[in-house]
């Protein structure tokens, strides 16, 4: 009983990044859940092989990564269409997002047509670049950190890093997204706003 109560505690630490890190890859809010879920599963059912060599959370993500990667492993073989994906009408494109009413209709809908280009944008990446890049940029994790968590060398999380911000920057320029006031905030550290 003692193990579940402490497992539960540490479900609720982490469940937050455990579905942003499985939504980060896959794209879909009831993926995420659903693998975020499955994570955690897999965690508890192997918790006595925990050996310490690395923290707790380093251990969940790994597994929580290694989830979501044989899951879009497992797509690429089986094609699928989502039902929150957004709908293609005749008339163009309808999202099923609510938009943000701090902003007025126009700056909701260039936030969101925003998001939706750089989500698409990761989603793009190949899987060893999207997850070093959601990682590194979106859940703050150090090199070494990444290195240890996905058992690469420190030089292949650099590269491959380095490749994804690469492959965005060039995507943004053709899309002509990428402005001096964007440029801007991504070095102030606000490019996970986006």
């Amino acid at each position: 009983r003692g193990d579940v109560e402490a497992f539960e505690q540490l479900i609720s630490q982490h469940e937050k990044t455990v579905y942003n890190i499985a939504y980060r890859l896959t794209g879909n809010h009831e993926d995420a859940c659903d693998l975020a879920q499955e994570a955690f599963l897999r965690a508890y059912s192997s918790l006595a092989d925990f050996r310490g060599d690395s923290s707790f959370a380093t251990w969940l993500y790994r597994i929580v990564n290694n989830v979501c990667l044989d899951e879009l492993r497992r797509r690429k073989r089986q094609k699928v269409t989502s039902l929150d994906q957004a709908v293609e009408m005749d008339d163009g494109e309808v999202s099923r997002q609510i938009p943000d009413t701090a902003d007025g209709p126009e700056q909701a809908l260039e936030r969101m047509e925003l998001q939706r280009l750089v989500q698409e944008s990761i989603l793009q990446l190949d899987e060893e670049y999207r997850i070093v890049l959601i990682m590194r940029e979106l859940q703050g994790y150090s090199y070494n950190e990444i290195a240890e968590a996905l058992d690469l060398n420190l030089g292949t999380v650099k590269s491959r890093l380095n490749r994804a911000r690469g492959y965005l920057k060039e995507k943004f320029m053709s899309l002509e997204l990428l402005s001096p006031t964007v440029v801007y905030r991504a070095r102030r550290g606000k490019a996970h706003e986006l």
